[in-house]
């Protein structure tokens, strides 16, 4: 029974690990692209222009990349369970 902890100990470490090296990049350039847009939005509110609210080549890669984050957070939250469970069962 204790291989069976160290297997999900070991294995949900290990998927913590690699749901955050994915997670970080994505991460960081949804954060960069979110930044520029709202630039954008106070200059534009600046200058008195009205803003085109239409899709966007940005808008579409933030959805894509909000969506890997999203996806290897989840990855790190099942590494989370597992290291839960592998203590969890005795």
């Amino acid at each position: 029974m204790i291989w069976l902890n160290v297997i999900l100990w070991l294995g949900g470490i290990a998927l913590m690990a690699y749901g955050y090296s994915r997670a970080r990049g994505p991460w960081a350039r949804y954060q960069h692209l979110k930044e520029e847009d709202a630039n954008a939005s106070r200059y534009n509110a600046w200058r008195g222009g009205i803003r085109d609210d239409s899709t966007t080549g940005a808008s579409v890669a933030m959805q894509i990349l909000r969506r890997q984050a999203q996806v290897a957070f989840g990855m790190v939250i099942a590494g989370f369970v597992l290291v839960f469970l592998g203590f969890l069962i005795h």
